[in-house]
């Protein structure tokens, strides 16, 4: 029954109008029927969720395509997923803004609110303080009323009437001066063919009051007007006064039709937006963003300059979407030097509107206009077009600051191509809002606190996925300062970007399927869209049917403490989506830090040891994943899981467990492969229940950073720092001149105390020996001598790693009476061959590279070395 309930809805989008409806009328049948046979309340839940899906989807279908008409547009699918307490905590919270409250838009404002004026017989004053630049303050000569600002304008009048005020008499001409709004303007400028006199207006659902029968906005008697605008997760409801700022010159702090000077509905609809934004002082947009807001349709910026880019793909998508009236296309430039600017006529880090789209011959053509008043046009030099020369670049009166440029011509002189597509495209669309405590410094380059998200879809049918930040006051103060440091020329576009920060999206594959990703893999990383310090990207991929994969959000530099944000999926067939679930349930974390005396770098160095170690406890047998990420981003870093003594439960040191000092190649139970800059990771799939060592370094010894390391497992487990190393702050002596004449297997060296002295002794082959090695401290020489400490409980084994005996304690007179103290060297596997290091500085060269130092809290003397093979 659930199968046949999908297959309607696989159908239903593929379909339209009364086709559409009887399938999903069908498919909530099917779903409910299941839900009343299911077994578990889980499963009852679920279906019953679709059931409401479905049921909501045919109320839109009903509405929006009635019997009579089965050819209108297709419904904009809506959300109908329900939320979470915790997500409708976020939407409410989201609607402060800039001393403002935008409540969430429940339905179209009582008709009465605009009827007359107020009960004091004044009409609606918007109480919030629209905010002015230096420049813009100095020509602002107060507010005034759509009829103070229309000088002959009388109510009643048919040509002359205020109504007009509200009427497009020809194609209009929108242009920006004083704002610092570019985008704004070439968003209406783009988008003013969808706010025609037609059915499928998109003004009538943006502004209140609005006459559906002229199909245009109404004047507001109350002077009141409310907007439906689209931000922070939710359409929300916008309220403004009619009031415009006037100005005490010939320039406009407002947007003009320049063949209709009266028309203000673009002024309201401009001012509303900047009511969001923070003022007229707008610190800067990009017209797809402005868009997203002002129309709900999906934005996708496009980098023109990307290697990725491609040409051909590109025209063709965006093509078929303008013509069939589901794209609306802008353009922006980037930082062109100022000499250029003249000579192109283009302007720097500026939004243009695409007029329209046509191919000529063998030429791909794009009508694009300026929306600054007088400003600039492309004077066509260089261009690529095989139009006649006056063509392209041309512009004229009835079509001001308006040219022709060639496809090829925009890839070079633009860095991007904001497109806002019509989300009729799709039928199914889920929101997920969430909010993210931005992570540690140490754990930016992992996932380990990112959201993320297991997707499932049914089909191959394409997924766009948006992820839309929240604004929020600390934002604005940002975009402020960027703006500013722009004007000024104070920094280069790079390092202004990056005060906002970057976003962007990635989709894995993952085993098991649909779980958490640990850290960025390029092998297993599916899709990535390009990090933006816009609020929105989009994210387009085409699904593996029925196999889960994983959706990352990923960020770097964002700079407040907090955010809060949006996943739209938009699809044509159903999509399951859930938080994604950690692959081992058990998670815990500890921080700590490289210091001068712990960053001992790799095991290639005698100080490998003095690295921060942790005593990891399993008290179940499990799989294990660790991951070490580190604030410095380029120091190579790793992370390796050894046996210790007290490795296994049967010991009893494992409540007491002591720093690794000396390890053989069979105790690292895992490790990183190599090392890695910035973050690494270890896995094993099954760990005995014990105590184990995990070990932290950095390639070079000296490399100081915080780091925080991650460690999952299937059952509880618990992590603790060990003690600092015991050899930190010791002295480190070496042995001079190691020598093995051929065939000999052993040889040592007096060592002399002048009073209680804690000592070890360590050796390590620094350059690859063939000879597995032991290194001991003993007292007294012949049959009579005794062993106080050897590396490896007596075992040969390789000294890469190095090997270090335990610590003892010497007073001169004990060792003296004993026949002395001595630090002995044994080989085997040599074949013979005489071995021969020297010891200069602490750094040994040679032939197989073997150092041996002793570590002591106390001066120690020592002697040369002599052969003790007759031992």
């Amino acid at each position: 029954m659930e199968a046949q309930a999908l297959e309607h809805e696989r159908r239903l989008g593929r379909t339209q109008g009364e086709e559409a409806l009887k399938h999903a009328i069908a498919a909530a049948e099917l779903y409910m029927q299941a839900a009343g046979d299911a077994k578990t309340p889980e499963d009852r839940k679920r279906l019953r969720h679709k059931c409401a899906e479905l049921i909501g989807l045919g109320e839109r279908l009903k509405a929006n395509n009635p019997v009579s008409d089965a050819a209108s547009r297709p419904p904009v699918p809506e959300s109908t997923r329900p939320l979470t307490t915790a997500e409708k905590t976020i939407i409410l919270k989201a609607s402060r803004l800039h001393g403002n409250i935008f409540p969430p838009w429940q339905s179209a404002p009582d008709p009465g609110s605009f009827s007359s004026a107020g009960s004091s017989g004044a009409p609606y004053k918007d109480p919030y303080p629209f905010t002015f630049s230096v420049e813009q303050q100095a020509i602002f000569a107060g507010w005034r009323r759509p009829a103070e600002l229309t000088a002959g304008a009388k109510d009643g009048g048919a040509e002359g009437g205020l109504e007009q005020l509200m009427t497009v008499r020809a194609e209009m001409d929108l242009a920006q001066d004083l704002a610092t709004d570019c985008s704004v303007v070439a968003s209406l400028c783009a988008a003013a063919r969808h706010f025609g006199p037609t059915k499928d207006s998109l003004l009538a659902s943006l502004i209140y009051p609005f006459d559906t029968k002229a199909m245009r906005p109404e004047l507001s008697k109350s002077g009141k007007y409310v907007f439906r605008m689209y931000f922070n997760g939710s359409w929300r409801q916008v309220a403004v006064d009619d009031r415009l700022p006037a100005s005490k010159s010939e320039r406009s702090l407002y947007v003009v039709d320049r063949r209709n000077p009266r028309l203000i509905w673009p002024a309201l609809v401009e001012k509303a937006y900047l009511k969001i934004r923070g003022g007229y002082d707008f610190p800067g947009s990009n017209s797809g963003t402005d868009l997203h807001a002002l129309t709900g349709w999906i934005p996708e910026q496009i980098f023109l300059q990307s290697d990725d880019f491609e040409l051909d793909e590109t025209w063709g998508r965006i093509k078929k979407a303008y013509d069939e009236g589901n794209a609306i296309l802008t353009l922006g430039t980037g930082n062109i030097l100022p000499e250029e600017e003249k000579v192109l006529g283009l302007v720097r880090e500026h939004d243009y509107a695409v007029i329209s789209l046509k191919k000529e011959d063998d030429s791909r053509l794009l009508l694009i206009k300026n929306p600054w008043v007088d400003s600039l046009v492309w004077t066509g030099v260089g261009s690529s077009a095989t139009l006649k020369a006056h063509t392209v670049g041309s512009t004229s009166e009835s079509s001001s600051n308006q040219f022709w440029m060639a496809f090829e011509d925009v890839l070079q002189h633009f860095d991007s191509l904001y497109v806002n597509w019509n989300p009729a495209l799709f039928t199914y669309r889920q929101d997920h809002h969430f909010k993210w405590e931005m992570p540690d410094k140490t754990e930016e380059l992992v996932f380990t606190t990112n959201p993320q998200f297991s997707v499932l879809s049914p089909s191959g049918s394409s997924i766009w996925v948006l992820l839309s930040r929240h604004w929020q006051d600390g934002e604005l103060e940002i975009l402020r300062q960027r703006k500013a440091e722009k004007d000024r020329g104070d920094a280069p576009l790079a390092t202004v970007s990056k005060q906002l920060g970057f976003m962007a999206l990635a989709l894995y594959a993952t085993s098991p399927p649909g779980t958490r990703v640990p850290l960025p893999d390029t092998h297993r990383r599916l899709y990535q869209c390009p990090y933006v310090d816009s609020p929105n990207t989009l994210l387009r991929y085409d699904p593996n049917p029925g196999v889960p994969q994983t959706l990352v959000v990923t960020q770097t530099e964002l700079p407040l403490p907090a955010y809060s944000f949006t996943l739209s999926f938009f699809s044509n067939d159903p999509l399951t989506i859930n938080p994604a679930p950690s692959p081992l349930p058990h998670n815990i974390s500890i921080t700590g830090t490289w210091t001068r005396r712990t960053a001992g770098g790799s095991a290639a160095h005698p100080s490998y040891f003095t690295n921060p170690q942790y005593a990891l406890t399993l008290p179940h047998a499990s799989p294990l994943t660790c991951v070490l990420s580190t604030s410095a981003r380029d120091l190579p870093v790793h992370v390796a899981v050894l046996f210790s003594a007290s490795s296994t439960t049967s010991n009893n040191n494992h409540n007491n467990p002591q720093r690794v000092t000396a390890i053989l190649g069979r105790d690292i139970l895992c490790s990183s492969t190599e090392y890695h800059r910035g973050c690494t990771s270890a896995s094993t799939p099954l760990l005995d229940a014990g105590t184990y060592t995990v070990l932290v370094s950095t390639f070079e010894p000296g490399h100081t950073a915080d780091f925080t390391l991650r460690l999952s497992s299937s059952c509880p487990l618990t992590i603790k720092p060990l003690p600092a190393s015991d050899a930190a702050g010791r002295l480190r002596t070496p042995v001079p001149g190691v020598f093995f004449t051929p065939g000999q297997s052993r040889i040592r060296a007096r060592v002399g105390v002048t009073r209680l002295t804690r000592l070890s002794a360590l050796a390590r082959s620094t350059a690859g020996s063939a000879s597995a090695l032991r290194v001991a401290l003993e007292r007294g020489t012949g049959p009579h001598r005794t062993v106080l400490a050897v590396s490896g409980d007596g075992e040969f084994a390789d000294a890469s790693m190095g090997l270090r005996t335990g610590e003892v304690d010497v007073e001169p007179e004990g060792v003296r009476a004993m026949g002395g103290l001595w630090v002995v060297l044994e080989q085997i596997g040599s074949g013979g061959v005489g071995m021969y290091t020297s010891t200069t500085s602490g750094r040994n060269g040679g032939a197989d590279g073997v150092q041996v130092e002793v570590l002591s809290d106390g001066a120690v003397h020592l002697g040369g070395w002599e052969d003790a093979d007759e031992e």
